[in-house]
């Protein structure tokens, strides 16, 4: 399968994860993405060494990139850079706010230069702001914007999401952005300036616990594995494990009464008649649903389910994961063998994109300075 941006050049001056993401979805697209590391490297180089030696953050972000170290503080690795930038389709970076402004490759400077290019600047708060200029983390971004207070059990506290959830959404937003940018550039000719912050991204997320607190004046509640407004919507204990259950509708509320639970008298519950009550009374209905789970066996109530038409899922281990039926794995060369990682979710024409080699630190400098030298 070939690459839909095949021929397109990406400049990424990046670090750490949020951009590192979106340019490797450039990459595994077809994009010729040069990533232009500092001296000692991507400090995520270093997050930990479970893959044979590398970090999981790098082997899983960084394929199909090439590697070219440059110190940015010596007029030659600049201009290699101002060379380099003068033959790219796009350029994404995440240094500190204004950075490349100082450096001479700022946003302005580029597209007045080269009115073609496209430039996206990523940030951990909203350019403009007086925050802008603050180092910002995904576990720092997961507490400004409330997400931590809506994560995790009642009585629990504020919890972390268990991923970099804001910088790889950050990433996704951003591979978005470029390509509406790069559609934008075929009609016009003209590039654009992308300006994607951690915080504007996870915010946007967060728009039902806001429109909820906003107009239904009430702060969502932290309810573990259970959905805010739907229900039953949430996690069960059978004796062998435990799924979370999901009723999406009226109709299914019905089935699941009478042809799960053989209860059609509980379809008609006044508690439980509809889903704004089943959710208002949302402890009094899953202390009457695990009551009829009580002693009964997961293989006995998923085939009920499945029979049913009703949605559920396993709750499951990473080790669970590992061996899950529709799990994907694709490999990826790396320099100190091959690693096996999830897939990419897109299928297109009945295939996956094959996957390129993550580079060593420094790997293609000689090839880079070579092909760009003045």
């Amino acid at each position: 399968m070939s690459g839909a941006l095949e021929g397109i050049v990406v400049i990424a001056l990046e670090q750490a994860v949020a951009a590192p993401v979106a340019t490797v979805r450039l990459a595994d697209a077809g994009a010729r993405v040069i990533k232009l590391e500092r001296p000692e490297g991507d400090f995520s180089r270093s997050y930990d060494d479970c893959v044979f030696g590398q970090s999981t953050y790098f082997v899983w972000i960084n394929r199909g990139k090439e590697s070219c170290r440059v110190d940015l503080k010596k007029p030659d690795d600049l201009a290699l850079v101002q060379r380099m930038l003068a033959k790219a389709d796009i350029f994404v970076q995440n240094l500190a706010p204004g950075a490349t402004r100082r450096l001479g490759i700022g946003s302005e400077e580029l597209r007045a230069r080269h009115p073609g290019l496209i430039v996206c600047d990523i940030s951990g708060y909203t350019a403009g702001t007086a925050m802008h200029e603050r180092k910002a983390y995904d576990l720092l971004i997961q507490a400004e914007t409330g997400l931590a207070f809506v994560t995790g059990s009642e009585g629990s506290g504020a919890n972390r999401v268990g991923i970099s959830i804001c910088d790889v959404a950050t990433g996704h937003a951003a591979y978005e952005a470029i390509l509406e940018a790069l559609l934008l550039r075929a009609r016009t000719g003209k590039g654009s300036h992308i300006q994607i912050s951690l915080f504007d991204t996870i915010a946007d997320y967060m728009n039902v616990p806001y429109l909820t607190r906003r107009y239904g004046g009430r702060e969502p509640r932290r309810l573990g594995l259970a959905h805010p407004s739907i229900a039953p919507y949430g996690a069960f204990h059978f004796v062998d494990g435990d799924i979370v259950i999901a009723v999406q509708s009226e109709s299914e509320w019905k089935t699941l009464c009478e042809d799960v639970l053989n209860d059609a008298l509980l379809a008609r519950d006044p508690r439980f008649d509809s889903n704004v009550k089943r959710t208002r009374n949302r402890e009094a209905l899953d202390t009457t649903l695990q009551a009829q789970f009580d002693g009964k066996t997961m293989d006995e109530m998923t085939k009920r389910l499945d029979k049913a038409r009703i949605a559920y899922g396993r709750i499951s281990t990473v080790s669970d994961l590992m061996k899950h039926e529709s799990a994907h794995i694709l490999p990826v060369e790396t320099p100190e063998g091959v690693a096996e990682v999830l897939a990419p979710p897109a299928i297109v024409d009945g295939g996956r994109a094959k996957l390129g080699r993550v580079p060593a630190l420094g790997e293609h400098d000689a090839a880079l300075r070579k092909e760009f030298a003045p």
